[in-house]
């Protein structure tokens, strides 16, 4: 698999709330999480343009980070603002 289970702990260490690999549910470790995920089927889908169902992934874990920043704006806005800084997303 592409992603490991050493990876997925060095994700939420860096971006987890509590800096800990036991920190899976906070809502910055699963942006972290998925933002990895989504630049690996946007590097796949680049290769391989016809995968539609790939494609169909790709847009609904888009559509669930997005609703987790969302949320995380809504809630605390300094939280998010560090979050977009730190992973380089747009907006």
């Amino acid at each position: 698999m592409y992603l490991s289970k050493e990876k997925k702990q060095e994700l939420f260490e860096n971006h987890g709330r509590s800096k800990s690999k036991a920190d899976t549910g906070s809502a910055e470790a699963q942006i972290a999480l998925f933002t990895f995920r989504i630049s690996h089927l946007t590097a796949h889908l680049k290769t391989n343009k016809k995968d539609y169902s790939t494609q169909q992934g790709l847009l609904k874990l888009v559509g669930k980070r997005r609703k987790l920043l969302n949320y995380l704006k809504q809630k605390d806005i300094e939280r998010y603002r560090a979050v977009i800084a730190d992973l380089n997303l747009r907006k």
